[in-house]
């Protein structure tokens, strides 16, 4: 299991996020004002990679969006993946961060895949060792949680995949609320 550093992050995810949502096609607004929502982390079984899936409310926006954001976290760059690079953080234990979109990361993919597949179980985001009470897995069969679909607008709707992961989160106003943010991909 993965370790959960209470410590120092420069910049913070948050503000990493503010300047990267924006250049996103699924992005709805114009300029973001971001607040953590809720969320769950991913262990990668080789302990290289943080995993984590953020869901982050634009007050900014009149409709209150919520936006489902999953990152990486890196010691080293991602070879070919430039495009997916949200940016570099300092870490006040490991260090330079790299930070990239996970839905473009092997091993985060690999790692949704196992969780489509119940060979993963979500961890909570802030402690170690727990699993995560705000996440609901429908699991499919390995034969069909290859492919991971992810919504970066959580689906509040009926799910129709045949396997999927909603999340619960609370609003920056203290309304619960969930929403599907990965289901397996039907082609």
């Amino acid at each position: 299991m993965a370790v959960v550093h209470h410590t120092t992050l420069e910049p913070g995810k948050l503000e990493l996020l503010t300047a990267w949502v924006p250049t996103r096609e699924w992005f709805t607004g114009t300029t973001p004002h971001l607040h953590k929502a809720g969320g769950f982390r991913l262990d990668d079984p080789d302990g290289e990679v943080g995993i984590e899936h953020m869901l982050v409310a634009d007050t900014a926006d009149s409709w209150r969006p919520v936006y489902h954001v999953p990152m990486t976290y890196r010691g080293a760059p991602l070879p070919g993946a430039e495009e997916a690079l949200i940016g570099t953080s300092e870490h006040g234990v490991l260090g330079t961060r790299w930070i990239y979109d996970a839905a473009h990361d092997p091993v985060a993919l690999a790692q949704m895949a196992a969780l489509l597949a119940g060979r993963a179980v979500a961890q909570d985001q802030n402690r170690s060792d727990t699993p995560a009470r705000t996440v609901e897995v429908s699991v499919a069969d390995s034969e069909t949680s290859k492919a991971v679909r992810v919504n970066r607008i959580p689906s509040p709707a009926a799910v129709l995949a045949p396997g999927w992961v909603r999340v619960s989160w609370t609003d920056p106003e203290g309304v619960a609320a969930a929403g599907v943010v990965l289901e397996v991909a039907v082609h």
